[in-house]
């Protein structure tokens, strides 16, 4: 039941904003009845990996021309994943279902968990965060505009009434699937929490509840310029040192 109310269409529709970009040489990864259409490029076989998961209403073509080269400019190999419905990949987006997406990714990237460094950004962070649940000895997990509290999110798009459930229901189905203090406290290697505080659709609050939840070694770095969507390129230069001291500590 938990899983019909997570993956219920309405959800899917309201929650998700897919688009579809065509990538010159995906890099598929087979799902459970779709195939996602990641981009993977290992110019440093003895490197630790990044593997970005981006946010809503973005694709990994977005990621291409700026994240990737300064990923790699770093000394980094790069796994940018796509979500089933975005992009080239077939299906379309189901919440609980793309959780076991995530996890197969992380296999897909044929490297050891040590050997790689989660970024999850907003809705993205969903899926970093239950990744390194999943794998406890992933070497680093970065979260960038991340949510703490999936259901907050949810009831901005959707009442419980709309999905045929009483709010208790919808409640305890996201506290058995997405509950990140419990997922944080799995994961034991070390966490770098970014977040701007000018953000005005996943407000700081989420950033400091974040760090709060996560074990040590952890980092919380608040930025004074842009907002959600250009927390990137406001603080460019500072947004990738931040990430190479965390991954210096590795």
């Amino acid at each position: 039941m938990t899983q019909s109310i997570l993956n219920h269409p309405l959800i899917s529709q309201r929650y998700f904003f897919p688009s579809r970009v065509n990538l010159t040489d995906p890099f598929w990864v087979d799902g459970d009845g779709a195939k996602l259409a990641c981009y993977y490029h290992r110019p440093f076989p003895n490197a630790k990996t990044v593997v970005h998961f981006h946010g809503n209403g973005e694709v990994v073509g977005d990621y291409l021309s700026d994240f990737v080269p300064a990923v790699e400019q770093l000394g980094y190999n790069c796994f940018l994943a796509e979500y089933r419905g975005y992009g080239m990949s077939t299906g379309i987006p189901a919440l609980e279902t793309m959780l076991n997406d995530a996890a197969r990714i992380i296999t897909a990237t044929g490297q050891p968990p040590e050997q790689l460094i989660l970024l999850g950004r907003s809705v993205g962070s969903i899926y970093a965060i239950h990744a390194a649940s999943r794998f406890p000895n992933i070497a680093g997990l970065i979260i960038e505009s991340g949510i703490a509290d999936p259901l907050e999110r949810l009831l901005l798009r959707i009442t419980p009434q709309e999905l045929g459930v009483t709010f208790d229901h919808l409640q305890k189905a996201v506290e058995h699937t997405l509950n990140h203090q419990t997922k944080l406290a799995r994961y034991k290697g070390a966490t770098l929490v970014m977040h701007t505080r000018h953000d005005g659709l996943v407000d700081v609050t989420h950033a400091k509840r974040l760090y709060a939840w996560a074990n040590q070694p952890k980092t919380l770095q608040i930025f004074e310029h842009g907002n959600h969507n250009s927390i990137l390129f406001a603080n460019y230069q500072a947004y990738f040192q931040t990430i190479q001291k965390f991954i210096a500590t590795l």
